[in-house]
């Protein structure tokens, strides 16, 4: 089963991406963590693809 990747708020108000328990990086606007997030998805899915391919 994949970890599920997401993004949370901080009390600072920047945000934090997670991959299962672990923070992956911080500090982040808002923008930059949802395209990080994004980024790794993709990248998990050609993973994905090419086992499965």
């Amino acid at each position: 089963m994949s970890e599920h990747i997401r993004v949370k708020p901080t009390q600072d108000g920047t945000y934090t991406v997670y991959r299962g328990t672990l923070a992956l990086v911080s500090g982040l606007t808002r923008l930059q963590a949802e395209r990080y997030e994004a980024s790794i998805a993709q990248r998990l899915r050609a993973a994905s693809a090419m086992v499965a391919g």
